[in-house]
């Protein structure tokens, strides 16, 4: 029997939200915007491309005088380049739009800017200025090194492979970071689009003043439980929705937004940190989810919660505000109070363990912490949520839901 009431509330609570065409609103806002995104990049690379083509075909003239003696007159003169003695003058014909442009080269290029004229052609189109006058000089240089390996070294063009190992074994760098990195993503963005659903998943019925009647027919456990799976089910809704466009946009449109294409061999996922990541995004969402069905079950109403929900919010994130120090001092006394306070520890350790600096047992002890602590929490919230279905005025008192046992004391005359 309350294995069917479960299913009940479970199929009652997703076909409630995903009936709502706000919950859908919100849901496909996110999809919609990176359509709307994709379509304006599409249309702007196709624009810079043409833009770029024109200005690819436009040619101009250009004096120069050259006092580093490093410029090849024969490379200047490919480019329709003259040499010219009298720099005002020069200047001059250009301001008075004789010639197209006129460069200075300085007597050390290295220490000193060299000096760029020239006929305003718009934001984008005085940009083929100075690389013109950049190209001369470079390929100037290049041709009196002559060695195009000793050129190719002298402007730092050298590749550079590392490979590291722990503990005998080749580290995954920072290709290995991504995959469990996605935990952390589909976590924030999860909570923050579901965080008002379960915040008001308790004081939905309690404004409707409906909870008397509900809770003659349901055991507070079970429609406690059975929000927070449906809360759990519409999460992995929304995921799929999210992720759908960016399939639709690698599949079908990889070119015109110039994705690159994706080479999945790259990232060298560890198996183990898939796993941990995996269990303490669902131990997190399981924590939040419960604190804030908890916090619904005190409050009388949605704008009473709110103080509590930023207060929660607050304690989500801190962590990011110390991402340096978790990234350089794992083993610091801020990122292990961090990593083990309960509100604090999904983001850090999934970060950790993003990075490799989260060791097994510690991994073990969080996951063990986040699950049992949300298991307490859901005790908490059934039996907040069962004193406070007739408090509809004002917010429930932890001390008559939970009563300290009082030690009675005695005068003696």
């Amino acid at each position: 029997m309350a294995q069917h009431n479960l299913r009940t509330v479970v199929g009652f609570e997703v076909s409630r939200t995903l009936g709502k065409k706000r919950f859908w609103l919100i849901t496909l806002l996110v999809p919609i915007a990176i359509g709307i995104v994709m379509a304006l990049v599409v249309l702007g690379n196709a624009t810079a491309a043409s833009s770029l083509d024109e200005q690819s075909e436009t040619e101009f003239t250009f004096t120069y005088s050259d006092t580093s003696g490093y410029v090849d007159p024969a490379v200047a003169g490919t480019l329709d380049g003259t040499p010219v003695t009298d720099d005002e003058a020069a200047i001059a014909a250009v301001r008075a739009g004789e010639q197209d442009a006129h460069f200075v080269y300085p007597e050390d290029p290295t220490t000193t800017p060299t000096e760029v004229y020239g006929v305003d052609k718009g934001l984008f189109g005085n940009n083929a200025y100075g690389s013109v006058a950049t190209q001369v000089l470079v390929t100037s240089a290049q041709d009196q090194i002559g060695d195009p390996a000793l050129t190719a070294l002298a402007q730092g063009n050298v590749a550079v492979t590392a490979t590291t190992f722990v503990d005998g074994e080749e580290a995954a760098g920072f290709m290995g970071m991504i995959p469990p990195l996605i935990f952390v993503g589909i976590f924030f963005l999860v909570f923050t689009l579901l965080a008002n659903q379960m915040l008001t998943s308790t004081l939905e019925e309690k404004e409707n003043r409906v909870t008397e009647m509900i809770l003659t027919t349901l055991n507070p456990t079970t429609l406690i439980t059975g929000k927070i799976i449906a809360l759990f089910t519409v999460g992995f809704v929304q995921v799929l929705v999210f992720l759908l466009p960016a399939f639709i946009a690698y599949l079908f449109f990889r070119t015109a937004l110039n994705i690159p294409e994706l080479d999945l061999s790259g990232f060298n996922s560890d198996p183990a940190q898939m796993i941990i990541g995996a269990l303490l995004a669902i131990g997190g969402f399981a924590l939040f989810t419960g604190t804030l069905v908890a916090i619904g079950a005190v409050m009388p109403t949605a704008k009473d919660a709110g103080n509590f929900f930023g207060a929660l919010i607050i304690l989500m994130i801190i962590p990011l505000y110390a991402l340096s120090l978790i990234l350089s001092d794992p083993q610091s006394p801020v990122v292990q109070l961090f990593t083990y306070f309960p509100y604090s520890a999904p983001i850090t350790a999934m970060l950790r363990n993003a990075f490799g600096s989260l060791a097994g047992w510690e991994a073990a002890i969080v996951i063990t912490e986040l699950f049992l602590l949300s298991a307490v929490v859901l005790q908490v919230a059934v039996r907040l949520f069962r004193y406070g279905s007739i408090e509809y005025t004002r917010k429930v008192s932890f001390r008559s839901v939970f009563p300290w046992p009082r030690t009675k004391c005695t005068t003696h005359r």
